[in-house]
């Protein structure tokens, strides 16, 4: 009997109650290729995830975007779905539901993102590229090291660096890189960050919800990725404390108006202002623990106060010189922790700025 190649496996993929990435696959028998009409919803356990109840546990996953499986290929599928209950209402956890809302209230808007995600990799609990071994520096005169072992030199060769003395975990990043490609993401770029250990991948821009989607798309590719080298993925926004720099998500927003000529004093500027009188309820949307890494060093704006300015990193919004001076373009909102939820932060960038 010949074997049967008439199916297609699909992983499909939901956010946890924490902001983790969960997924299961089904094998769709009869299927040589696969479009996002061809996936029904599912279901999960939701008391496995902090999602539901025991006595009624079921979850129900919708399928909302599709993209190509990098990792068994051919013609199988990445499915992101979000999350309600069996009559059909979004759970407390659903945050792409809410802000699929807020961005179709104004589609004529055209918002773009670009994501700038920020990442630590860790291997047996230390950051790629620091020491592993603390030394005892014992007692009595002349007895122990002068310096204290366990960090690596200080900050400023690390950042878009090259060699084996200063890049650490290149290999999971380019993996990572052309996985996402081959997955149909429009990740537009990797770098090394300042911090070593600390990379970063930029997402977008994508309009509207997309950019929420390619980026949770592209973390659990991270994921993947990171479990075949033993390595963790973590989006702690201040990973070590200290001299050292934080994780950030930076996230770039421009709308029709802003990209077109005159859109930087029309439309940029006047977004700006919109944005300095909601600081505080935006900052309570932009990620857990962001007061460990706003703290006004190490390239960031103080928490406490709303700041913005041309070409500057020290600020809570910056904008590139290109913008000032082509009076058209975009604005980069540097406050978003790296581990911050997209649909929340941009369909909020969205609304203030929109809305």
């Amino acid at each position: 009997m010949a074997p049967n190649t008439n199916f297609v496996f699909a992983e499909y993929i939901w956010i946890d109650a924490d902001g983790g990435l969960r997924s299961k696959a089904k094998v769709l028998h009869g299927k040589t290729t696969c479009s996002l009409k061809d996936c029904s919803d599912w279901n999960f356990d939701g008391s496995s995830t902090k999602q539901a109840p025991g006595k009624d546990s079921e979850v129900i996953i919708k399928p909302q975007a599709i993209y190509h499986d990098p990792f068994r290929g051919g013609e199988h599928v990445l499915v992101l779905c979000d999350t309600y209950t069996p009559k059909g209402v979004a759970i407390p956890t659903n945050t792409r539901a809410p802000a699929n809302e807020i961005f179709n209230k104004a589609l004529g808007e055209e918002p773009w993102f670009g994501l700038e995600q920020e990442y630590t990799l860790f291997k047996d609990g230390a950051p790629l590229g620091w020491p592993k071994g603390i030394a005892r520096p014992g007692t009595g005169a002349g007895f122990g090291p002068s310096v204290v072992m366990g960090y690596p030199g200080p900050q400023g060769p690390y950042y878009c660096s090259a060699g084996a003395d200063v890049a650490f975990g290149r290999d999971i990043v380019e993996e990572h890189f052309l996985l996402c490609c081959k997955a149909g993401l429009t990740i537009s770029g990797i770098n090394a960050e300042v911090m070593p250990g600390q990379w970063e991948y930029q997402v977008g821009p994508c309009t509207g919800i997309a950019s929420g989607d390619q980026l949770w798309m592209a973390r659990y590719i991270m994921n993947r990725v990171c479990e075949k080298y033993g390595v963790i993925c973590s989006l702690d926004c201040k990973p070590v404390p200290g001299d050292w720099n934080g994780a950030g998500c930076h996230t770039n927003c421009s709308t029709k108006a802003m990209r077109a000529p005159g859109g930087y004093e029309s439309a940029i500027i006047p977004a700006i202002d919109k944005l300095s009188l909601k600081h505080a309820e935006h900052i309570a949307a932009y990620g857990e623990g962001n007061e460990r890494r706003l703290t006004g060093h190490h390239e960031t704006a103080s928490i406490e106060k709303f700041s913005w300015g041309v070409a500057s990193r020290n600020t809570s919004v910056r904008v590139g010189n290109e913008t000032a001076e082509k009076k058209m373009g975009y604005f980069e909102d540097r406050r978003p922790s790296s581990s911050m939820d997209p649909y929340v932060v941009t369909s909020k960038i969205f609304h203030t700025i929109c809305l």
